[in-house]
């Protein structure tokens, strides 16, 4: 992961964000209960090529983990990184079990 990753949740606005240079990288998601359904990766041009994104998800699946909460990836970026770090999939909801209530 590269050195100073900080990013933050803005639950208010329903997304995560990581300032680097000026510019904001998000992770959009909606929220029920303990689940995540993380729907957009966003990386402004200017930062493209730099393993941004990746580092981005990396980031942000270790404070869901953190959280104890669970994820349904509906970015296509989202997933295509869980394919590549299959030690990540156990956050994603099962087919057909229900997201945790709780904390809502």
């Amino acid at each position: 992961m590269h050195r100073d990753v900080a990013v933050h949740d803005h639950p208010e606005r329903q997304r995560f964000e990581w300032l680097i240079d000026g510019q904001c990288a998000i992770v959009t998601y909606q929220r029920e209960g303990r689940t995540l359904w993380l729907n957009h990766v966003g990386v402004p041009a200017a930062l493209a090529g730099r393993g941004i994104a990746s580092t981005l998800v990396e980031a942000v699946l270790q404070q869901i983990r953190a959280r104890g909460e669970r994820i349904v990836p509906v970015c296509s970026f989202v997933v295509h990184y869980l394919e590549r770090h299959p030690a990540d999939r156990d956050l994603v909801l099962t087919a057909g079990a229900a997201p945790d209530a709780a904390d809502d």
